[in-house]
């Protein structure tokens, strides 16, 4: 799974602005931090209907380009490019109730139903390990 590095603004007063240094246009807007994920991902879905593939760079790169806003007062985050394929398949699993409690706060805060989240969280740690 590929991750692209979005550059986050905020200015007093207005929500929070992603732009994509690897990908020139694509750009998301968020109301408050814990949509700034959801934007991102959203961004690049839509990004990609028509777009062909690029490669994202690293933080290193992405950091010198940018260095500026960074001092700014810009912070860079990771996002998921997340391709959804068009079958989806329901599944039944079991978990502790305060784990379930714990990954339902979490989505809200992100701003995600339980089944994002747990499909964001399952490939974040699938790209952690490749």
């Amino acid at each position: 799974m590929k991750t692209y590095l979005a550059l986050v603004h905020k200015e007093a007063g207005t929500a929070f602005g992603l732009s994509f240094p690897d990908l020139p246009g694509c750009f998301g807007a968020a109301d408050d931090e814990g949509g700034i994920l959801r934007a991102g991902i959203e961004a690049l879905e839509l990004w990609f209907e028509d777009a062909a593939p690029v490669a994202p760079r690293g933080p290193e790169a992405i950091s010198r380009e940018v260095a500026a806003d960074l001092a700014a007062g810009a912070f860079l985050i990771a996002i998921p490019l997340v391709q959804p394929q068009s079958r989806q398949k329901r599944v039944n699993i079991s978990l502790d109730a305060g784990t379930l409690d714990a990954i339902d706060a979490a989505a809200e805060g992100v701003g995600l139903t339980r089944s994002g989240y747990l499909v964001m969280a399952a490939l974040n740690e699938i790209r952690g390990q490749h």
